[in-house]
């Protein structure tokens, strides 16, 4: 088990142990019942003393993470009550789905205590589940080590098998222009079927690329087809800069809460993530700078447009700051944009990107959420040497983007994005309006929230003393998902937030959704 450890002080060694640990446990990567390495054997490989190893553990059974087993070592509990069956220790495993509920199981209806899905949210971990048979037969793989801190994003992000599916930023089928780009994909198939026989262009498309610089110029971003390339998603472009530009103890600064997606990779990499609080202005400015002056970044990650998950954009004047930092520091900003077309009232603030002349910007901007997400399609710019080691690092990561897929979304953005993206936006304010009106006639007392100008999610808050992971269980029960705020924070830090995607399901099911969710905030807030 590797875990990047920072000595240049700050933050306690037997703390970063814990935090590294937790989050292994809360992502799934630590299954419930799987045992700890020795005090001894972690702190060799480690290189700390076995003392800081022991208040590690110690700090994470005062958190119901871990169990100990007198003679038999630390183990994964149950979060809610660090409790298991005995029978479960050392064996990693939780009782399948159909099997009758023990005394005190800690896995209800294929779904863990901490109110995820053991096995339908991710297709993988059926394969981690099948009994002890197969536990055994791989117990090797336990001591393998890996450069996974945490995962949260493949624990939250598939589809659920929930009725009421709150948890995906996503847009409902029935909303997308997948009949136009099927056809374009169909007959591209029949008439150029040479194109499932070649690779693309490492760097995209070249009229993709054109037809995307045009599109950006009209937002007020100018670039020629050299400064921009082609990627499958934004996610994939977050892991190009990642990889490309941070490593182990490099600063990068991310809005407190932010995307988790980001947070996961940049947590790979071994950075030092630094978090910033926001207000409705988005990021604290006047906090980055302080911060900064303590501890230079490397890169600063920020979703200024109807930031994911809080809803909040960033105020020009902010946008301007944030740039004049970047410049004093001499750091790159990756300023990551799905959202800045789907805005409801007013369109938003121009880009950080747009008043950039100097190419401290990673502007990333993703076409597939808006228009089919399997296709996965996102574009990423910048310019000179940033740009062609970000080429170079994509050409070894999968040799180009799918060609298929580049040309079947380049007609539909070229001629009908426009007229298709104002008939969006106004379908997805009805939609959040309308759960609007349902929180604010129903949500009960101490729920706050505030209504966003565009995007496709509300980030509600309960008061402290509700449990949300119990509100979590509660809600799968019902078949209700939703994503926790915690995950969207670095580290472990409470959280007693929830977002909610109004976009996901048709409006009547979302309407149902809500209404079944309402009592259970009521409940988690009453106790």
């Amino acid at each position: 088990m590797r875990i990047e450890l920072s000595r240049a002080g700050g933050k306690p060694l037997p703390l970063q142990i814990s935090e590294a640990l937790g989050q292994r446990i809360s992502s799934g990567l630590l299954q419930q019942g799987a045992r700890l390495p020795s005090v001894r054997k972690l702190a060799v490989s480690l290189g700390v003393s076995q003392v800081t190893v022991s208040k590690a553990y110690a700090d994470l059974e005062r958190r119901g993470r871990i169990v100990r087993r007198q003679g038999l070592g630390c183990f994964v509990a149950s979060p809610k009550d660090g409790r298991m069956e005995a029978e479960d220790y050392g064996k990693g495993r939780a009782p399948q789905i159909g099997e009758p509920k023990r005394s005190e199981a800690v896995w209800q209806s294929g779904n863990n205590e901490d109110g995820n899905d053991g096995d339908s949210r991710s297709p993988g971990r059926k394969a981690l589940q099948k009994g002890n048979g197969a536990r055994r037969t791989f117990a090797w793989q336990e001591d393998y080590g890996d450069y996974l801190p945490r995962a949260q994003l493949w624990r939250n992000f598939d589809y659920s098998e929930a009725e009421y599916s709150f948890h995906l930023a996503a847009i409902h089928s029935g909303l997308l222009p997948l009949k136009e780009i099927g056809e374009a994909m169909t007959t591209l198939v029949a008439k150029r079927p040479e194109l499932m026989s070649v690779y693309g262009n490492f760097q995209g498309d070249l009229q993709l690329r054109e037809v995307m610089t045009t599109h950006l110029g009209a937002r007020g971003i100018s670039l020629t087809a050299t400064n921009l390339m082609i990627t499958s998603g934004t996610q994939q472009g977050i892991d190009l800069v990642a990889r490309t530009f941070v490593g182990p103890g490099d600063a990068v600064y991310l809005e407190a809460p932010s995307y988790t997606g980001a947070i996961d990779v940049f947590a790979g990499r071994g950075a030092e993530m630094i978090a910033v609080p926001m207000d409705q202005d988005g990021m604290r400015i006047d906090l980055l700078t302080r911060l900064c002056d303590r501890r230079p970044p490397k890169l600063i990650y920020t979703v200024p447009t109807f930031q994911n998950p809080s809803g909040a954009t960033m105020s020009m004047e902010r946008r301007q700051r944030l740039l004049e930092l970047a410049r004093s520091y001499r750091c790159l900003i990756v300023e990551d944009d799905p959202f800045s077309d789907l805005y409801f009232y007013s369109p938003p603030p121009a880009s950080i990107k747009s008043i950039d002349k100097e190419g401290h910007v990673i502007y990333m901007k993703s076409f597939s959420k808006v228009l089919a997400p399997g296709c996965r399609i996102a574009c990423v710019t910048a310019e000179g040497d940033i740009l062609e080691r970000l080429i170079a690092a994509k050409a070894a990561s999968d040799l180009g983007s799918p060609l298929l897929n580049q040309l079947a979304v380049l007609p539909f953005i070229s001629g009908q994005y426009d007229a298709y993206t104002k008939e969006l936006r106004a379908a997805l304010r009805s939609r959040m309006e309308q759960a609007a009106r349902l929180l604010k006639r129903h949500a009960p007392q101490g729920v706050k929230w505030t209504l966003p100008g565009g995007g496709l999610n509300l980030w509600l808050e309960l008061p402290q003393s509700a449990d949300i992971g119990e509100l979590y269980r509660r809600a799968l029960r019902q078949g209700i998902s939703f994503l926790p705020g915690n995950v969207c924070h670095i580290g472990e830090p409470s959280s007693s937030h929830i977002r909610l995607c109004y976009a996901q399901m048709e409006e009547e099911q979302m309407r149902r959704g809500l209404l079944f969710l309402i009592p259970l905030l009521r409940e988690a807030i009453t106790g």
